[in-house]
C-alpha cells in the first residue's frame, strides 16, 4: 500500500482522532451514551485501521501481539478485581457502594474501572482477533 499516499495521509490524520475519540467514550460512558464496550471496538478501530494503511507488520510494531495478550487478560483481572474487593470490604459481588466511605462516590469509581476494563478486554480481543485472520496466510 505504498503508493496509496492520500490514504496514508488522510489516516495519519484520522488515526489519532479515533483513538481520541474512542477515549473519549470511555470516559463519559458513566454520564451518557457510550462505555467500555463501545469504547474498545472504536479503539480497535483506529488500531486495525492502521494495520490494514501501513500493513500488518507495522500494526504489530506499534501494538506488539505480547502486549495485547497481556491487555485481554488485565481487563478481565480488573473486572474480576472490582467485584471481589467489594466482597472482600463487606459488600456483594461487584457491589461497588463499599469500595470508599462515599457510596456515591464508590459507585462512580466503581463504574468507571468496571468500564475500563470491559473497553481494555474488548479492544485487545478485537486486536486479537485481526492480527489472527490477517496473518494467517503467512
Amino acid at each position: 500500500m505504498r503508493h496509496h499516499l492520500v490514504l496514508r495521509v488522510v489516516a495519519k490524520i484520522l488515526i489519532p482522532l479515533i483513538l481520541l475519540y474512542g477515549l473519549y467514550v470511555q470516559f463519559h460512558g458513566d454520564f451518557g451514551p457510550g462505555g467500555g464496550f463501545q469504547a474498545g471496538v472504536i479503539f480497535a478501530a483506529g488500531i486495525i485501521l492502521y494495520g490494514l494503511i501501513f500493513g500488518l507488520d507495522a500494526a504489530r510494531k506499534v501494538v506488539p501481539p505480547a502486549i495485547v495478550e497481556m491487555l485481554v487478560a488485565a481487563g478481565v483481572l480488573l473486572f474480576a478485581g472490582v467485584g471481589v474487593a467489594g466482597m472482600l470490604l463487606g459488600g456483594n459481588y461487584l457491589d461497588y457502594g463499599v469500595l470508599v466511605r462515599d457510596p456515591v462516590a464508590g459507585q462512580h469509581l466503581g463504574i468507571l474501572l468496571i468500564e475500563f476494563g470491559v473497553g481494555t478486554t474488548v479492544a485487545a480481543v478485537m486486536i486479537t482477533i485481526f492480527y489472527g485472520f490477517a496473518g494467517r496466510g503467512r
